[in-house]
């Protein structure tokens, strides 16, 4: 899966930027941020079709971003309560012309309840706990997508399903499945 390739590279520049005064992530080089963005895409080729995408703690941006500049004709609701990431978040889909982004400077269970396709989250809590912050967006239709590190084994114990690339894991669970 390819992305725009000027939004990648703007996206890089402004982030590099920001971290230097901000500290948004850890990230100190292009190679970095380019994994991460890899990672942010990667899924999509095993998710289903989806038109509304929910993603909680976005920080940075990874993966709602990216995943947003791939999928364009899909709505992306950003929730992050941080006001400096907030900020960045803002800043960047305006940068980059991300007209199916919207960023919310909430905390997630704060935020008005709906639906959603798709809800999306990388290094927030342990999967028990998010999804019940995200319970109230869950219907039976809903994918959850958890970017989970390789000790992630043991956070939840049902139907689900766990593709793994390098350290990463994908825990991909059915809204049908939880609620």
């Amino acid at each position: 899966m390819q992305i725009d390739k000027y939004k990648k590279d703007l996206y890089i520049k402004y982030l590099l930027e920001w971290n230097k005064i901000h500290k948004l992530t850890n990230y100190k080089t292009k190679i970095e941020i380019e994994e991460n963005i890899f990672d942010s895409i990667y899924p999509i080729k095993f998710l289903p079709e989806i038109k509304t995408v929910l993603d909680v703690g976005s920080g940075a941006g990874f993966p709602a971003i990216f995943l947003a500049i791939a999928m364009p004709n899909v709505k992306f609701i950003l929730v992050e309560p941080l006001g400096k990431k907030y900020s960045f978040l803002n800043f960047i889909k305006c940068e980059l012309e991300l007209n199916n982004v919207e960023v919310k400077k909430v905390r997630v269970e704060n935020l008005e309840s709906k639906k959603f396709d798709l809800i999306t989250s990388r290094a927030v809590a342990d999967a028990k706990i998010l999804l019940n912050l995200v319970k109230n967006f869950i219907g039976d239709n809903t994918t959850l997508l958890f970017y989970k590190g390789e000790l992630s084994q043991n956070e939840i114990n049902f139907q689900m399903q766990k593709i793994k690339r390098d350290r990463r894991v994908y825990l991909i669970i059915k809204g049908k499945d939880v609620i």
